[in-house]
């Protein structure tokens, strides 16, 4: 969800205040500093601040493909995590699918924050079934809680072939004598295949 800025404004001084209002109107009228801006939004806005503020940057500047791109690639961790939370607000992607290729680059690493952030209300709506279900396993094999994977309920539910890759998961930690995470019986329980007794 966007942060409003009336709540933003509560919890900024007036230096950040001030600050922000000056890289809203950058973005809005896409003078190239804006980029700067987003990333230097945590020094200038607090950490704890700089998630919602990118994603006001982002949804101000309406960034082309490549910009979005290059803001990515160029980006820390942090910046990358702010772009990938932000997804779901920048309608005026063309086409809709245009930030795929960054999603699934976030799936690639072992981040297990690019990773949550990579599987919100954006991925859940474009990510195929196939990248979606390797996702998942993702998510068990790094630890990342499925709560964070946004539509979880409606993708999983009557997945056979989820299931499959699941039982196979588990049939795998179960040989080499490791534990299975939590939230495996969870998914198991919504494509429809109970886990097995072992």
């Amino acid at each position: 969800m966007l942060t409003p800025r009336t709540e933003l404004d509560t919890r900024l001084d007036a230096t950040a205040r001030t600050w922000l209002d000056h890289a809203l109107t950058e973005a809005t009228t896409r003078q190239p500093a804006w980029e700067t801006r987003f990333a230097t939004a945590g020094r200038h806005c607090g950490r704890h601040n700089a998630d919602p503020v990118r994603a006001l940057l982002l949804t101000a500047a309406r960034p082309d493909p490549p910009t979005l791109t290059r803001l990515y690639h160029h980006g820390s961790a942090a910046e990358r995590r702010a772009l990938l939370l932000a997804l779901p607000h920048l309608d005026s992607l063309t086409p809709p699918t245009a930030a795929l290729p960054l999603v699934e680059d976030a799936l690639r690493t072992n981040d297990t924050r690019l990773i949550a952030a990579a599987l919100g209300p954006y991925a859940a709506q474009h990510l195929d079934a196939h990248s979606w279900r390797h996702a998942i396993l993702k998510c068990l094999f790094t630890g990342v809680p499925l709560d964070t994977v946004a539509d979880l309920e409606h993708r999983a539910r009557g997945d056979r072939e989820l299931a499959r890759m699941l039982t196979d998961y588990t049939a795998e930690r179960t040989a080499a004598g490791r534990t299975t995470p939590p939230d495996l019986t969870r998914v198991q329980t919504l494509t429809g295949e109970p886990p097995k007794e072992t």
